[in-house]
């Protein structure tokens, strides 16, 4: 199986040392598919479909048989639950004594629809399998959750990158079912302008490849492929720490070489990028946003090119939510450009005076 771990959206790591495993997370990880029988689609088609789930630590029930140490994180476009293994994430919020400590907390990481391994094109449909949307994504967590692990009620949910617009879905849509939301890069508004040009050109360049054939090929498209991921490293890097890490020309053709080279050798199928990259296409909970009350921690990073700062969106939109808390993160050489979202050191004191909320 592809590693999932290098999927488009994705920050390049290997811009700043990554650090060493406290632990293995994935030994102390349960996994299991939740079965979601004739699934109904936005697009009104209806099928079986498959929801892969990973769990850490135990469900605890209150008096009423409830649930009620469970949160949700969910993973950005092209990712997987199992990313939330990384040290940068898990190792500062797993262990005892931090925010998710997993002798007190239900963590929850599925993977959505189209990635992972859950249902998605690439199973065998590739081009026939119903276009979802975020909203489908989101039904499915849902019903996930409901029918196949017994939560009725989250503690928090924690989004980055796809996952962020997902929260905002939940806090526009199901009002209340998870008591905090933690959205981490992206704004709550349609995806438009630059946002939507590039993933269109990834798109575009893809089925543009005589290889993509309608989708029905017999080997990648690797023409189409290798302008997404071009596309890719852009939108997810950190510009401040390329050009202090790779000042000269030679430096930064090597890494552009080596970087794609690890890329290529991981990516994903062609038709699964294509409907990842166009889920977002119907997302839009800005006229909503009055119907989120709970406490939201919502947090941009200033060198994220997927959600330019100098827009101001998540400055205007957060007023609209009255326990809502906007915070931009400076970019420096530290940071990690989109993907800042999921190295908690930057954040984990406000996730904390979240919870404590």
């Amino acid at each position: 199986m592809r590693n999932l771990l290098l999927a488009p959206l994705l920050a390049l790591s290997a811009l700043l040392s990554v650090p060493a495993h406290a632990e293995d997370w994935s030994k102390q990880a349960s996994e299991r598919d939740v079965i979601l029988r004739d699934f109904r689609f936005g697009t009104g088609e209806t099928m079986d479909i498959s929801i892969h789930v990973t769990t850490l630590g135990t469900p605890h029930r209150n008096a009423k048989g409830e649930i009620d140490n469970a949160v949700m994180v969910l993973h950005g476009t092209g990712g997987s639950g199992k990313q939330f293994y990384r040290p940068q994430f898990a190792d500062e919020l797993y262990a005892p004594g931090q925010p998710f400590d997993l002798a007190k907390t239900y963590v929850i990481l599925p993977d959505n629809i189209g990635h992972g391994q859950s249902s998605k094109p690439s199973d065998g449909m590739r081009m026939k399998f119903p276009r979802y949307d975020y909203d489908d994504m989101v039904t499915a967590q849902y019903r996930m959750l409901t029918e196949g692990l017994g939560v009725k009620r989250l503690k928090l949910i924690l989004g980055t990158s796809m996952g962020c617009m997902h929260a905002f879905v939940w806090g526009t849509t199901r009002p209340g079912f998870a008591e905090r939301l933690a959205p981490f890069a992206c704004n709550a508004g349609a995806i438009a302008g630059r946002n939507r040009m590039w993933r269109k050109m990834s798109i575009d360049a893809i089925e543009a490849d005589p290889a993509w054939n309608g989708g029905n090929y017999t080997s990648q498209p690797e023409l189409g492929l290798r302008t997404a991921r071009y596309l890719s490293m852009i939108a997810g890097a950190n510009p401040v720490a390329l050009q202090v890490q790779y000042p000269t020309r030679d430096k930064a053709e090597a890494y552009l070489a080596e970087s794609y080279a690890a890329r290529a050798a991981n990516d994903l199928d062609a038709n699964d990028q294509i409907y990842q990259l166009d889920s977002s296409r119907n997302y839009n909970p800005e006229p909503l946003l009055e119907k989120v009350t709970v406490p939201v921690l919502w947090i941009n990073s200033g060198d994220d090119f997927i959600n330019p700062p100098e827009l101001g969106l998540a400055q205007k939109m957060v007023k609209r939510m009255p326990k809502a808390r906007f915070i931009l993160i400076p970019a420096s050489p530290e940071t990690k450009g989109h993907g800042t979202h999921t190295w908690a050191k930057f954040w984990k004191r406000d996730l904390v005076k979240l919870l404590a909320k």
